[in-house]
């Protein structure tokens, strides 16, 4: 007999009369439905009940359903203050605007996932004067609609500076969600059966990445799915524990190939770590070179961001930055890992920065200077070992005009079968801009968002460009990657999305969570949500452009690509060597 899921059982089956009333503080609560039918509904969660550590959390959940404000709030540590921007953020009625059922007013199963100290990258659109210091960023998700919520809390004038809600999309985990997905697969018969021997956190790696497994919840009813691993010689078994349900939905083995000792950890690297936050993600710092002007900052989630470009006085971009990455290691079971890069301390990335960001000479082959690259690396303690990783997020300007956004990973991930999609969003400056495509021997004009592939029936200019982006000030060709650029890239086969901005949502101005599945192979990324169902006009108006390249590994040798090993040099020494895929597009000005 399959389960019912909890979330289902809490707002589908029972209609009942309900009477609403005011809080006092803004916030609509229910009252007067059947308590004995939403206790019996809550009882048969019971079925789901495999632990004692997980009967202990689900008791947790009844008592949340049954309050008037039925969310579970942060289960970690957390200071005053932080608990007080919670609790502004709870007073929001359109923060809490899914906390109930529209049809039956039933309470759908909401939870605080992250309250975290605000960055200048969480503040964009905001207007009102705030003070730094007293903001919050408070994440809630709704299980039963896969969606996230998301507040800007002043705690010092107790208001929410802004508010607004992400579809199909999961928050990053807290620690003690960490800790309960790493239980239930350590306690898990099939892991145990699969492993030969029951594992503990002592013996074996167990870390938590997003993640999904086709044909199941996972995948097809959006649960939140989590895949600790564990490292057994040349494989790595993927524990992959349903969060929404509590409980193991499958075991897959990957063969992760051989390799020496992790690289050596930096000297002093809390030290590092307290100096990268502290100058980089604490606060933008200022950048002019070589006509070029911006502001920069590592943000929480979204890798390195670039904003208030400008090329000779003239606004090139608003904002530009890596949302994610999604790594996909079966083409058939569609599982894998939904990877955020950001800052080292107070983030919810998975890979964090590495080191300080870079600015060095861009050279020509020639050795000529021709610009400026601005780069960062996030990586994994443990690369270049299996089930570690290791991206580097480079911005290249040129003299003439020109840049280029582009990122790498530089291996070496769990296995040698994995695709990469790097997601980037570009906004431009320009408020008055539209999109156009190289077709039929001319520029076809986009009339509203949409999504495109680039495949092997791409057309091109003679010069190579695909898209041209033209507005009041200027406009920009856009040259996709196709193994030109001289960076060892192979083509990006990209997926290229063009959305409105709108100053009254935010979609994607400040800090996302992961906005897309691991593992689908299709135009399902993340962007779409931002096109569909009802697509914008886009001419003449503020344009964000997100691309999606998707890049495949291999470690056959001499044909290395996304790919990192350790190998011993001639001195008797390990040392790593690194074989990246570059990826991202060019953009070269118009000239009248």
């Amino acid at each position: 007999m399959k389960h019912r899921l909890l979330n289902f059982l809490l707002f589908i089956f029972v209609t009942a009369v309900f009477s609403s009333c005011d809080n006092g503080n803004g916030v609509t609560v229910h009252k007067g439905y059947d308590e004995t039918a939403i206790e019996s509904m809550i009882a048969e969660a019971d079925t789901l009940v495999t632990f004692p550590f997980v009967a202990e959390r689900v008791n947790k959940i009844k008592d949340a359903l049954r309050q008037p404000l039925p969310v579970l709030l942060y289960a970690d540590s957390a200071s005053d203050k932080q608990r007080f921007a919670e609790s502004v953020a709870l007073k929001d009625s359109v923060f809490t605007q899914f906390l109930f059922d529209p049809a039956t007013h039933l309470p759908f199963r909401n939870e605080i996932f992250g309250i975290h100290q605000a960055r200048e990258s969480d503040m964009a659109g905001i207007k009102a004067a705030y003070n730094l210091a007293d903001c919050y960023r408070v994440e809630m998700y709704n299980y039963a609609l896969n969606n996230t919520s998301v507040a800007i809390v002043d705690a010092g004038t107790q208001r929410v500076l802004n508010r607004f809600y992400l579809s199909q999309t999961q928050p990053d985990l807290p620690p003690a969600l960490i800790t309960l997905a790493n239980k239930i697969a350590m306690e898990s018969p099939e892991v145990e059966k699969a492993l030969g021997f029951k594992p503990d956190e002592k013996k074996l790696l167990a870390q938590y990445y997003k993640t999904s497994l086709n044909q199941t919840r996972c995948e097809r009813s959006r649960h939140l799915c989590v895949a600790p691993t564990f490292l057994l010689g040349e494989k790595t078994l993927w524990a992959i524990v349903d969060l929404t349900d509590h409980r193991l939905v499958g075991v897959r083995w990957i063969y992760s190939g051989k390799t020496g000792p992790a690289s050596p950890l930096v000297s002093e690297r809390k030290l590092q770590d307290d100096k990268i936050t502290a100058c980089f993600c604490e606060q933008e710092q200022k950048l002019a070179r070589n006509g070029w002007e911006m502001k920069y900052m590592l943000t929480s989630s979204d890798g390195l961001r670039i904003s208030n470009v400008l090329y000779n006085g003239k606004p090139v971009l608003r904002n530009a930055k890596l949302v994610d990455v999604h790594v996909n290691y079966s083409g058939s079971d569609g599982f894998g890992y939904s990877d955020a890069v950001g800052c080292p301390f107070f983030s919810q990335a998975a890979v964090l920065a590495w080191e300080p960001p870079k600015v060095v000479d861009l050279l020509d082959d020639s050795k000529n200077k021709i610009g400026f690259v601005l780069e960062q690396t996030f990586r994994s303690e443990g690369w270049p070992t299996p089930c570690s990783y290791n991206y580097r997020q480079r911005y290249e300007f040129y003299n003439d005009g020109r840049f280029r956004i582009t990122a790498a990973s530089l291996g070496r991930g769990c296995s040698s079968t994995a695709t990469y999609r790097p997601v980037f969003r570009i906004a431009f400056a320009d408020d008055h801009s539209s999109f156009y495509e190289w077709k039929n021997s001319s520029w076809s004009q986009w009339e509203k968002e949409q999504w495109q592939l680039q495949g092997a029936a791409t057309l091109f200019t003679p010069e190579g460009f695909q898209y041209k982006i033209a507005g009041n000030s200027g406009g920009y060709f856009m040259e996709p990657g196709k193994g030109q650029f001289n960076d060892g890239g192979r083509g990006d086969y990209a997926y290229v999305y063009v959305s409105k901005h709108d100053n009254a949502r935010d979609e994607g101005e400040s800090d996302l969570v992961t906005i897309g599945p691991c593992c689908n192979a299709d135009y399902h990324q993340g962007p779409e949500k931002f096109i569909e169902p009802n697509a914008e006009n886009i001419q003449n108006a503020s344009l964000v452009v997100w691309y999606v390249a998707q890049l495949r590994n291999d470690d056959r040798k001499g044909n290395e690509y996304c790919w990192a090993e350790n190998v011993l040099n001639s001195k008797g020494v390990y040392e790593t060597k690194i074989f990246p895929c570059f990826c991202g597009p060019m953009f070269i000005p118009v000239k009248n």
